[in-house]
């Protein structure tokens, strides 16, 4: 009769053991991972929308939506990656809409360059917010290079913000890293103060400014 008593005492005892041995392991898995204070910080999930500076947001494609909360933040300029225009779902008449269309397996200096100025020049408007569809590679990548162009992070520390940061699938980044680490921040950097629009004076914009250029000061024939 005791032993019979005994089995179900083992079970709870066993069962209590197992919750013990469990609870820290759930607890774990619960307590928010560090998260350096430099890296973009998180607003709304949904849009997976990211502060990364006073004056500039990063996300995913917004909708109708996400106009409130863009009004709130007091986004003065929208910026769009996608060959889509933000026209659908934004029509709020104190937003701008900057669209700068690009591909990361076919990026060059030009588009980040493009990039770089349309995001400095509408942060003198107020906050901007720079999107594509999901708001990891395409975004990713410029965020990167703002990073390390504008604000002066090194390429490891952007791209372990860009890879590790929570952004979406880190497999779709192998195109931005590859060009990341090819990229001449110094001569990007130079551009840009220059109002260059690439690095290269053999890239398809320099070549058609100097033919502008050559156009308009050559004297008009009678």
């Amino acid at each position: 009769m005791s032993s019979i008593r005994f089995i179900p005492a083992l079970c709870l005892s066993l069962l209590a053991l197992l919750a013990l041995l469990a609870g820290p392991q759930v607890h774990a898995a619960e307590a928010p991972s560090s998260r350096p204070e430099q890296w973009a910080q998180s607003v709304e999930t949904q849009y997976n929308l990211y502060q990364m500076s006073p004056t500039l947001y990063r996300s995913a494609l917004p909708d109708k939506g996400a106009v409130p909360l863009l009004q709130q933040l007091k986004v003065a300029t929208v910026i769009n990656f996608l060959p889509e225009s933000d026209a659908s779902w934004l029509s709020a008449p104190d937003i701008n809409q900057v669209q700068l269309p690009y591909r990361t397996n076919h990026v060059d200096d030009a588009d980040v360059l493009k990039a770089l100025r349309a995001i400095q020049s509408a942060e003198a408007q107020g906050p901007v917010l720079m999107h594509c569809k999901h708001g990891s590679d395409r975004t990713g990548l410029m965020a990167a290079m703002y990073r390390v162009v504008v604000q002066g992070w090194s390429k490891e520390d952007a791209l372990n913000e860009m890879t590790q940061g929570g952004f979406g699938d880190s497999s779709h980044f192998k195109d931005g890293i590859r060009y990341m680490m090819q990229a001449d921040v110094d001569k990007l950097r130079t551009a840009l103060a220059n109002g260059d629009c690439s690095t290269s004076v053999f890239a398809t914009c320099s070549v058609k400014s100097w033919f502008e250029t050559v156009g308009v000061s050559k004297p008009l024939s009678h």
